[in-house]
């Protein structure tokens, strides 16, 4: 994976895991919806809920393991030390 500031190029087999994440977080979200659709017990439908954070959760960490293995490693050494406050603003968001 390579980075260029607001550009990342990924290996093929790279881009296809994440977008087979998403695609799964995206049926666990139609999931949510038709939960409540038919009026599923509050307890099961936040028990999916939950599910789902924990499946966006495990997509940030691999996106921002990466970046941090690639991007921010290239960016340290060619001597941009701004890389490390891009980093600490966008860990500071995950947390939130």
């Amino acid at each position: 994976m390579e980075c260029c500031h607001t550009h990342t190029v990924r290996t093929e087999e790279e881009r296809t895991k994440l977008i087979h994440r998403l695609n799964r977080i995206e049926g666990q979200i139609r999931g949510l919806r038709g939960m409540v659709e038919k009026d599923a017990y509050c307890v099961d439908i936040l028990t999916q809920s939950a599910a789902v954070n924990a499946a966006v959760n495990a997509f940030n960490r691999e996106l921002i393991t990466r970046h941090i293995e690639t991007c921010v490693t290239r960016e340290l050494s060619a001597g941009n030390t701004a890389v490390l406050d891009e980093l600490v603003t966008t860990l500071q968001k995950l947390m939130k």
